[in-house]
Order: C-alpha cells, then sequence, then structure tokens
C-alpha cells in the first residue's frame, strides 16, 4: 500500500508541474494566485501521503504548517490586490445620459 502512496505523490507533484506553467504564463494575478494555491493544496496532500507511506508522523506536523501558510498567503493576495469584481456589476456598468440622476439647477 505504501507503493501505492508514492505513485499518488508522484503523479500530484506532476500536477504542481503543470500549475508552474500557469504560474509563469497566466494571463492575470487572479491565476497565478490560484495556482499558487495549487501549490499549496497539492504540497499539503503530497506530504500526508508520504507521511503515510513512510509512516513519518513529523511530516504531518510540516503539512499543517503549509496549509496554515497558504491561507495566510491568500489572505495576503486579497488584501493586497482586493477581490475581482465581475463586469456586469452596477459599479462598472456604463448608464446611459438619460438614466445618470440629474444635479439640482441652483439658479439663485
Amino acid at each position: 500500500m505504501s507503493l501505492f502512496y508514492l505513485f499518488a505523490a508522484l503523479f500530484l507533484l506532476g500536477t504542481i508541474l503543470l500549475g508552474l506553467v500557469r504560474v509563469l504564463r497566466g494571463p492575470g494575478s487572479g491565476d497565478r494566485m490560484l495556482a499558487a494555491q495549487l501549490f499549496g493544496t497539492t504540497g499539503v496532500t503530497i506530504l500526508l501521503l508520504l507521511s503515510l507511506a513512510l509512516e513519518e508522523s513529523a511530516l504531518v506536523d510540516v503539512a499543517l504548517v503549509f496549509a496554515l501558510l497558504a491561507v495566510v498567503a491568500a489572505v495576503a493576495f486579497v488584501r493586497q490586490h482586493g477581490l475581482p469584481e465581475p463586469p456586469d456589476t452596477p459599479t462598472h456598468r456604463q448608464q446611459p445620459e438619460s438614466a445618470k440622476p440629474k444635479e439640482p439647477n441652483d439658479d439663485r
């Protein structure tokens, strides 16, 4: 069974390499951040699989630290860049001239 865990960890390492392509070529910072989150969650999973395969309980502690670091990185990214709003939200829609509120006319 430990051989299965090792092969699963190797497969997940391949997905990290594919995610690295997205980090390098990603069209936006959101895509890059999602790929970095992929690194965090996949890294935690790899460490947990290795702890099962090698019967090393210290790797579970390292995986928990990586999980906390991934959350901190995501929060730091959102605080730095803000959450993107979809283009069809009211703040991004262009209002026609007739729908804009008229300013009061103060002719005193």
